[in-house]
């Protein structure tokens, strides 16, 4: 499986890369509190361009996750939800993100210990 030509790993890989990617992660946990409009995603995801976030929709679709619904109205209703699917990654996604909340500062701390070994580095 360590394989980089091994289709299983091409998978994997694919599949990590778009659930790993930050913007697939926001809108996923955003999502999790409900169906919401894009709109709503973009006040909720206010560091996310329309662009980003209209093509982070549209994998999500694509892979499953997210279902796009169509409300016929002046002007239409578009309204995006987990599907049980993505629902089922909001477990991972959540521990993610807590795993990253309570060690933050440990990696904070760390960061500012390598960068002044390489700043003694440079400087000797």
């Amino acid at each position: 499986m360590k394989d980089p030509a091994n289709p299983v790993c091409r998978t994997i890989s694919t599949l990590l890369a778009r659930i790993g990617d930050k913007w697939t992660v926001l809108v996923v946990s955003t999502l999790g509190e409900g169906s919401k409009r894009f709109n709503q995603l973009r006040r909720d995801i206010p560091s996310v361009s329309q662009r980003m976030l209209t093509l982070t929709l549209r994998n999500l679709e694509r892979d499953g996750l997210v279902s796009r619904t169509v409300t016929p109205s002046i002007p239409p209703r578009v309204d995006y939800a987990l599907t049980d699917l993505g629902c089922s990654l909001l477990t991972p996604v959540n521990a993610l993100s807590q795993w990253a909340l309570e060690n933050v500062e440990a990696i904070h701390d760390a960061q500012a210990r390598f960068d002044a070994e390489q700043d003694k580095a440079q400087a000797a």
